[in-house]
């Protein structure tokens, strides 16, 4: 088992008191966190032919989906998840020297610079490992080359998943070229990232501890593999909560808010969080698809009806990027960009009275 060298303490991190529980969910009774499992996630076979026409529906309506058949060797999994958990495993002295982040580099408890914290430590890299500071990966003094070999093979397998989606996508959405969307992580210059999380878990824990607040991820596309612990929760359309059933064979799949925008909001970039376990440590690990710093987001003609007025201000994603930075992870980021003024979230609502 993971475990943080000195856990901080508790009363240093956020609970969620209350929260609106979805009404759907099945009998699955997850124990360690007291929430259901949520029974409706779309579950999306890659090799089926109706694929590209599920894929679309599951990005309308929930903005989050899961893959099976996606053609990542398991073998690629299993042995990020082992190097993952060794890392974690070092006395805390040792993963620091991974860090601070900056914002690559090992991370605890603080998640960004806007004061979010967070039951978590992380190692965020660039998915371009050759401009990654040698700095990230002092705390692999033993064979720093394995783990690179072992990161570089998965996010490559991950990269030409989250590729084969989006150009699934552009054919369930009938457009040209297949690449409008695919294109933007096999650039060059891709401004993609790589994170891996560890929840510890926390024996003290009676009540609802952030792992990781709730937040929607800026760039085009997330694809997120798990050990098999729970924690995950996306949020409905009807802002209730549901807790997602782990699965460590497959991938979930996160729109984010540079595709909702390319899509003129037809796609939904899907808020979530995570939330301690009391038993069970929790190892994830997530590929962020981002464009080029310079590329210009905007929804595509092609995706808008005759007459249709675009809901965003065209923007490149440096700037959406640096106004996300400046925000807390709670925010609406894509309320500076809307053209007409969003209506208040109800995380909003509950903002304005503290």
């Amino acid at each position: 088992m993971v475990v943080l060298s000195k856990p901080p303490p508790l009363k240093q991190f956020s609970t969620i008191k209350t929260f609106k529980q979805h009404t759907h969910n099945n009998n699955n009774n997850n124990n360690n966190n007291n929430n259901y499992y949520f029974s409706g996630i779309p579950v999306i076979d890659l090799s089926k032919p109706d694929s590209k026409t599920l894929l679309v529906k599951a990005c309308e309506e929930f903005g989050f989906f899961k893959v099976i058949n996606h053609g990542v060797p398991m073998e690629f999994m299993t042995k990020l998840e082992s190097e993952a958990v060794n890392f974690f495993s070092l006395p805390q002295s040792e993963k620091e020297k991974a860090g601070p982040p900056d914002p690559f580099g090992y991370g605890n408890k603080r998640i960004g610079p806007n004061g979010d914290v967070g039951w978590i430590e992380y190692l965020l890299l660039r998915s371009n490992l050759d401009s990654v500071s040698p700095r990230c990966f002092n705390a692999f003094k033993e064979n720093p080359e394995f783990f690179r070999s072992v990161v570089n093979n998965y996010i490559s397998a991950v990269r030409n998943l989250a590729c084969d989606v989006l150009e699934l996508l552009a054919d369930g959405l009938k457009i040209q070229p297949r690449n409008v969307f695919s294109k933007l992580l096999e650039d060059e210059e891709s401004d993609s990232v790589f994170r891996l999380n560890h929840y510890p878990p926390c024996p003290e824990l009676s009540r609802n501890l952030i792992g990781f607040g709730e937040h929607t991820d800026p760039q085009i596309i997330s694809v997120l593999r798990s050990n098999n612990s729970t924690g995950l929760q996306i949020s409905l359309k009807d802002e209730s909560w549901v807790s997602v059933p782990p699965d460590q064979n497959s991938f979930f799949i996160n729109v984010g808010d540079s595709l909702q925008v390319m899509t003129n909001g037809r796609f939904k970039s899907v808020r979530h969080r995570v939330i301690a376990n009391s038993v069970k440590s929790r190892v994830s690990m997530i590929y962020f698809g981002g464009p080029p710093l310079r590329e210009r987001i905007a929804p595509l003609p092609s995706l808008m009806a005759e007459g249709e007025e675009s809901l965003y201000k065209e923007f490149t994603w440096c700037e959406y990027k640096k106004s996300a930075y400046k925000s807390r992870l709670a925010d609406n980021r894509l309320g500076h960009f809307e053209k007409f003024a969003p209506s208040p979230t109800s995380a909003d609502v509950v903002k304005s009275l503290f």
